[in-house]
C-alpha cells in the first residue's frame, strides 16, 4: 500500500528513504465496504484520501434530488471535499464507495505539519491541486459545450476500464444525463462500428 503512494508521489517529488517515511507516518489505512459512505453532505471532511483500491463516487444532490456524479475515484486517485477540508465549512459533496475499497487517510493537521517538516510536500500537493483544477475545468467545458455523445466518449477514454465496474445509472449521473438516453447513445455507437 506505502509502497504505490510511494510511487505515485515520486512522479512529482523525490524523497529520501527517510523523508518518505516521515511523509508516509501520518498517512492511516481505512477500508470501506461497497456502498458505505465515506463522506455525507453537511458533515465536515477532516481528510484527504488517496485510493489504494477499489472505487468511489464523490457526488452531490441536485434540488430535484438527482444524483449528479462529480467524479470517480479509483487506485491513485484522491477523495475529499476539499472546500470543507481547507474551508472548515460543512461539506456540500458525498462520497460512498462503489466496491470494497482502501484508502490511505491523511487530516489536515498532519498535512499542515507535513507542509513544515518536509517542504518538497507543498510543491507535491500545489501540481496535485493545480491537474485537478484542470480536470475540473475541462469537465465543466465538456459539459457546457460538449454532446452527450461526446461526453460519453470522452468518459470511455478516461476511464478505459471503469465502465465494465459500474451501473448505467452511475454513467449516466456522471455525464448528466438520463440512463434511457445512456441507452441510446450506446446503440447509435455500437450501430456506428
Amino acid at each position: 500500500m506505502l509502497t504505490l503512494l510511494h510511487q505515485y508521489i515520486n512522479k512529482y517529488i523525490h524523497l529520501s528513504k527517510e523523508e518518505f517515511q516521515d511523509f508516509s507516518e501520518p498517512f492511516e489505512l481505512k477500508t470501506f465496504k461497497k456502498k458505505e459512505v465515506v463522506l455525507r453532505k453537511g458533515e465536515y471532511c477532516f481528510f484527504e484520501g488517496f485510493v489504494i483500491d477499489g472505487c468511489f463516487k464523490v457526488y452531490f444532490l441536485t434540488e430535484d434530488g438527482f444524483e449528479q456524479i462529480l467524479y470517480f475515484a479509483t487506485k491513485e486517485w484522491w477523495i475529499t471535499d476539499l472546500d470543507s477540508f481547507i474551508h472548515h465549512v460543512p461539506s456540500i459533496l458525498n462520497i460512498e464507495a462503489l466496491e470494497d475499497s482502501g484508502v490511505l487517510m491523511i487530516s489536515k493537521t498532519e498535512k499542515e505539519r507535513l507542509y513544515q517538516t518536509i517542504p518538497q510536500t507543498e510543491k507535491l500537493f500545489r501540481i496535485m491541486n493545480q491537474q485537478s483544477s484542470v480536470a475540473l475545468q475541462r469537465r465543466i467545458l465538456s459539459l457546457m459545450h460538449k454532446t452527450a455523445d461526446k461526453r460519453y466518449l470522452e468518459f470511455l477514454e478516461k476511464y478505459p476500464h471503469l465502465e465494465q465496474r459500474l451501473t448505467q445509472q452511475q454513467v449516466a449521473s456522471y455525464l448528466g444525463i438520463s440512463h434511457e438516453f445512456l441507452s441510446k447513445i450506446r446503440k447509435k455507437i455500437s450501430l456506428e462500428k
